[in-house]
């Protein structure tokens, strides 16, 4: 089986090469990523529990969804193939912000990401894939603020990072 590629980029979003996933994290290249989220009609963000088995931040919340572009797919394709995935739906997303942030972990890996912050709506359950999600909620964004501000080492810390982007680019 084929291991996952990254689309590495410059500072432009400019494609300039693959590299397998995890030699991209071991040497923090600038690689493409995107991350959803997904509201309800109480203006509450999915997050979702990742799953205890993941290779890092396991057992931590962050946002609805997140991963990585493939090369000739684009942002969008790449948000519901991923939100299929791991949450067992999909919605129609749009475009927000994007943005480059660093975020090194614990076991060596950092994720070093040109982010793409895309946006939906959805009203039922998911159904979710356990291998990718331990657990799900509804949270306002206030209360997830409230709750990142005292309890952070509950969230990923690539969440934390894109939570206070987004929230700063909604109140404007």
């Amino acid at each position: 089986m084929e291991k996952e590629k990254v689309i590495l980029v410059n500072d432009k979003d400019e494609q300039i090469g693959l590299m397998e996933k995890i030699e991209a994290h071991e040497k923090a290249l600038l690689h493409r990523a995107f991350s959803v989220f997904v509201f309800n009609d109480k203006n509450e963000l999915m997050i979702q529990q990742r799953a205890l088995e993941k290779y890092h931040s396991p057992g931590l919340w962050t946002n609805t969804c997140c991963s990585h572009q493939r090369e000739g797919e684009s942002n969008i394709e790449a948000g519901k193939r991923r939100l299929m995935e791991e949450m067992g739906f999909t919605t129609d997303l749009k475009e927000t912000i994007s943005f480059i942030y660093r975020a090194p972990f614990d076991n060596g890996l950092t994720e070093h990401e040109y982010d793409h912050i895309l946006v939906g709506h959805y009203e039922e359950d998911p159904k979710p894939n356990r291998h990718e999600v331990a657990d799900w909620k509804w949270m306002s964004l206030e209360d997830i603020k409230r709750d990142m501000e005292k309890q952070p080492d509950d969230y990923t810390e690539w969440f934390k990072i894109i939570f206070d982007k987004y929230y700063k680019h909604i109140q404007q």
